[in-house]
């Protein structure tokens, strides 16, 4: 028998309110949604938060950029303003994904449209390659026609500047990205990163410059662009694990794990384990006494999907299949593979 528990439920969540208990009273088996949506709702508006407040970092460094600009006229600083600018509105892809993630479902897209972030994720790891592109490209149009450097305090103040702003947002993205499951905001801090590290060669080349190498710049800036790649590697082979349903192997045991502690399964096996957005779904199947009634088996399937989202994070669906301990073999043999 099968059993789908997509929509969470309310067993030993501690029911403080009169009607919640009513309600579980009236449809045993409703399995109240509420506490696990307002958590992966929460999770979103999360995100949301770092967006906002790591956008307006971006734009208070690009913001401090453009005032050096307004008082040296450097058309170098005015280009990093400009580039800053523009990596400030990353967050724009991400943003749009973690609001169509708090769409509900609907017949058409039944798991609802949390997949959007993995798509936003494509995205920004396009722009960081675009980003390796562009300063590779500078650092070699340099070796290749050396111009003097002016201006260099100047420069290398405002890739200080640009460089501790970057950082920042890095942090703070990279840091919330992985504590809710987002691999699109990590891509994006990871982005961050590489932005800082492009400022931060700013500085060395300008001090290159100062004691007597002019060739500093555009060496450094080859230095990066090798840096650059190395981040878009990480980028992107997170970003791809999760586009192909990749998860973590010690999230897999640890299903097997609490399953198999719930009193009344015997065995639990065929686990799959999947991405949604930035929440974990599972699909399981379970082995119980063969002489368990309907209700009974029905009721443990319950109970394992509980234990499941207590103790797997960010896990808030399950479907559970519960089959006999003896004898199932024979019953899939007559309808086919699962």
């Amino acid at each position: 028998m099968r059993t789908p528990h997509g929509h969470g439920h309310s067993h030993g969540h501690g029911h403080g309110h009169r009607s919640r208990r009513l309600r579980h009273l009236v449809t045993p088996h409703s399995h109240d949604s509420a506490d696990r949506f307002d958590s992966a709702l929460e999770t979103s508006r999360r995100g949301m938060r770092t967006l906002v407040w790591s956008f307006l970092a971006l734009f208070v460094t690009a913001a401090a950029q453009l005032v050096v600009v307004l008082f040296t006229g450097s058309v170098a600083l005015l280009g990093d303003t400009i580039h800053n600018f523009a990596d400030a509105l990353t967050a724009v892809p991400v943003g749009i994904a973690f609001a169509l993630g708090r769409r509900a479902a609907t017949r058409r897209f039944t798991y609802g449209l949390g997949r959007a972030e993995d798509l936003a994720g494509v995205v920004v790891v396009l722009i960081i390659a675009c980003s390796a592109a562009l300063a590779g490209y500078e650092a070699v149009r340099r070796l290749i026609e050396p111009r003097p450097v002016t201006g260099l305090w100047v420069v290398a103040a405002a890739g200080v500047i640009g460089f501790l702003g970057n950082e920042l947002v890095a942090r703070w993205r990279i840091t919330v990205g992985r504590q809710i499951g987002s691999a699109a905001l990590v891509a994006d801090g990871l982005h961050a990163r590489t932005d800082g590290f492009t400022s931060l060669a700013v500085v060395l080349g300008a001090l290159g410059v100062a004691l007597g190498f002019p060739m500093a710049d555009p060496i450094i800036g080859l230095v990066i662009t090798v840096a650059i790649l190395l981040v878009l590697r990480d980028a992107a082979k997170e970003v791809f694990r999760r586009l192909m349903d990749a998860v973590d192997p010690a999230t897999v045991d640890l299903v097997e794990r609490a399953a198999r502690s719930v009193d009344g399964v015997r065995a639990a096996r065929d686990v799959r384990v999947r991405w949604i957005g930035h929440s974990l779904r599972a699909e399981l199947a379970v082995a119980v006494d063969p002489a368990l009634t309907v209700t009974a088996a029905h009721h443990l399937a319950h109970q394992v999907e509980h234990r499941l989202t207590q103790r797997v994070p960010r896990l808030t669906a399950a479907v559970v299949h519960t089959e006999p301990a003896l004898g199932a073999e024979g019953a899939h043999e007559l309808v086919g593979p699962r």
